[in-house]
């Protein structure tokens, strides 16, 4: 069984950063995609930006230049880094892995509200 828990997120002003964090475990033998994705309140769940198993990425134009996407395949990790937030990037935000190439697991979801 497979299990994704994030940990990170909070309260920050505008302009701040945050650093979230996602780790895999259980029964693994490759991570093919990694990715995160955001719900607001009222709104679909969104792409906020995805890396694969060789390093390529790919991010959403509203947190292109302002956010990082990064992974640690020995440790079976995804890190999302935040910076510049405006208010727009409050949401809750949620890792999202494709697992032994058949399964896509979600993890637990954070909220991330960002103040004016």
């Amino acid at each position: 069984q497979v299990q994704l828990v994030q940990s990170g997120g909070g309260l920050v002003q505008a302009g701040g950063s945050l650093r979230l964090s996602c780790a895999a475990s259980g029964s693994i033998f490759s991570i093919n995609n990694m990715g995160w994705y955001r719900q607001a309140p009222g709104k679909q769940r969104e792409l906020v930006a995805s890396i694969t198993s060789g390093g390529s990425t790919n991010y959403a134009d509203s947190t292109k230049d302002r956010f990082t996407i990064s992974r640690d395949g020995a440790k079976n990790m995804v890190y999302l880094q935040m910076n510049s937030l405006k208010p727009e990037d409050t949401a809750v935000y949620y890792c999202r892995m494709i697992i032994n190439s058949v399964g896509v697991y979600w993890g637990q979801g954070t909220q991330v509200t960002v103040s004016s």
